[in-house]
């Protein structure tokens, strides 16, 4: 199994003792995300030291009125990393609005280019803001993952376009029924799950801080949405990440 989005930089615990927890239940492969240059770079340290990690490095839409909004330059060397295989997760969140719009768009487009030139997929964060972010991403030609899905509203313009949608603790909430109903949706072949780490603790144990290892507990929500057995759905999911990351098939 494959975690597919986690910030092994933000967890309180060892990166190592996290790693060696999931290993344990049998989540073997977890891609840590940089969410700024900083965290990046701390994720790259991270995939370096640990068998089965990987990173997406990137600019998230909080920082796009901040200094690092212009340090593209930065993560486009930072990209060069074999360890890197993807760039994000950059986006637009009008939700927190911790930055301006236009800003955010900006910072968007130019992490889009980056990733179209470098031919990398592209990890996308994206909250109250549908129109805009289906507007960006119109012209992008490479690979979408829309992480930690949370707009159903979405849904019909990824199932298009054939995005990759992923799924974390959220969506084994009870009251989550409109995300489970969209994970019902979304076409075998461009479904993935994630645990957000350290956020987002799936249902059994929200309120905790949350790990690679509890991706199975959204796997387990997951197939039951879907009327899929646990380990077929658990081998998709795994054949689907190789897919999106261009990773080899474990």
């Amino acid at each position: 199994m494959i975690d597919t989005h986690a910030h092994l930089d933000g967890c309180e615990e060892p990166a190592a003792f996290l790693v060696e927890r999931a290993r344990s239940v049998g989540v073997t492969r977890i891609v840590t995300v940089g969410t700024g240059i900083a965290s990046s770079r701390a994720a790259l340290a991270i995939a370096e030291k640990e068998e089965g990690v990987l990173a997406a490095l990137g600019i998230d839409p909080h920082q796009a009125g901040a200094a690092d909004a212009d340090r593209i330059v930065e993560l486009v060397e930072l990209l060069e990393h074999p360890c890197a295989v993807a760039v994000g997760e950059t986006g637009l969140d009008y939700f927190h609005d911790l930055a301006p719009r236009a800003a955010q768009r900006v910072l968007l487009d130019r992490q889009l280019e980056v990733a179209d030139s470098a031919g990398l997929p592209v990890v996308i964060h994206t909250r109250d803001a549908d129109a805009d972010t289906a507007a960006a991403l119109a012209g992008f030609p490479g690979t979408v993952i829309l992480h930690c899905f949370s707009a159903p509203g979405l849904l019909p313009t990824a199932i298009e376009r054939g995005y990759y949608v992923s799924f974390a603790g959220n969506v084994t909430y009870p009251t989550a029924t409109a995300l489970r109903e969209a994970a019902a949706l979304v076409p075998a072949d461009r479904i993935l799950a994630e645990t957000d780490s350290p956020y987002l603790a799936p249902q059994p144990l929200r309120g905790r801080r949350n790990e690679p290892a509890n991706v199975l507990h959204t796997l387990g929500v997951l197939a039951d949405a879907r009327g899929d057995e646990i380990a077929a759905l658990e081998a998709q999911i795994d054949q689907n990440a190789s897919a999106a990351f261009g990773l080899p098939t474990p």
